[in-house]
């Protein structure tokens, strides 16, 4: 069965909070940082027979757009969602004419970093010891679109 991908409002944040509390490399939000991020970034669901099984949430920073976090529940992963959620982004991102996507990972976070690598992003720097617990390096990315 097709997942159905649209804007999400502020009922599904309990949601959004359980898909990401089963994601380990998830950052992890409040409720409060959720329903602010809805009210001034982007926030897409995907859902299955009525239940949410992944997100991504952006900023608009500048013009780019930066990818805050993106999550999919267990018994969706390995199905295409995240890249499902990832290519609606950037659907939407260049639609409003941004230049580029961008975002930071866990350099361990092998499944993120071969996601992003097959929707068209490119590392393009590091930030040393950007993460906390554990102290971790960030990988960053960035998928630019060509005008």
């Amino acid at each position: 069965m097709p997942v159905t991908l649209r804007s999400a409002v502020f009922n599904d944040v309990p949601p959004i909070l359980a898909v990401e509390r089963q994601a380990p490399g998830a950052a992890h939000w409040t409720e409060e940082q959720y329903g602010k991020l809805l009210g001034s970034g982007v926030v897409v669901v995907a859902e299955q027979a009525g239940q949410i099984c992944g997100f991504v949430c952006a900023q608009v920073v500048a013009g780019e757009w930066e990818i805050e976090n993106l999550a999919v529940a267990p018994a969706f992963r390995r199905r295409g969602v995240g890249g499902e959620l990832l290519r609606e982004l950037s659907r939407r991102a260049e639609n409003e004419a941004a230049p580029a996507i961008l975002l930071e990972v866990r350099e361990s976070n092998r499944p993120a970093r071969q996601l992003y690598e097959k929707h068209g992003f490119r590392e393009e720097s590091y930030r040393r010891a950007y993460y906390r617990e554990p102290v971790e390096d960030a990988i960053l990315y960035a998928l630019r679109f060509d005008r």
